[in-house]
């Protein structure tokens, strides 16, 4: 089991909403997308089948994660899809993948887990997470201001509002 901090997922999804809706694979105003913070009041969720892993479940504990979903919507349908869709960067399944095949290799929630590495997701839609969101990036650093990890090589992302 390996814990680990992600450097900046919230930055790699509000950049993958803002592309999905650029080419076209998502409404450009995201409206079917929806971005998902998973996280615990001990900052310790166990996730399956991430990059990051060295072990061969691919298991990581992670402090949070943050991934979006893709509902479908009409322009889906017609293509098609028949499932809501999961984008999630860190992860070695391939994406976007169908949401109750992404719960069932990534959560898997037919494992007990202690009450420490209980899932708490909110869902916030999009379009209000593309106008309102704003990194600081003060959590990559360690308590003497020093980087955890090397930050984003682009200027932080500022509301829009």
């Amino acid at each position: 089991m390996r814990l680990a901090m992600n450097v900046a997922p919230e930055e790699n999804v509000y950049l993958l909403c803002k592309k999905l809706g650029m080419l076209g694979v998502a409404d450009p105003t995201a409206l079917d997308l929806f971005v998902v913070f998973i996280s615990n009041d001990d900052k310790k969720i166990p996730l399956w089948n991430q990059k990051a892993s060295k072990s061969s479940d691919k298991l990581v504990i992670w402090d949070y994660h943050v991934i979006c979903i893709q509902i479908v919507n009409q322009k889906n349908a017609e293509e098609g899809r028949s499932s809501h869709l999961i984008w999630d960067l860190d992860s070695s399944l391939p994406f976007p993948l169908p949401l109750d095949q992404y719960v069932s290799e990534t959560f898997r929630l037919h494992l007990p887990l202690k009450s420490t590495y209980k899932r708490i997701l909110r869902v916030i839609h999009a379009p209000i997470f593309l106008q309102h969101f704003a990194s600081n990036r003060t959590h990559m650093r360690d308590p003497h201001g020093n980087w955890i990890a090397p930050p984003p090589n682009y200027e932080p992302i500022i509301a829009q509002e």
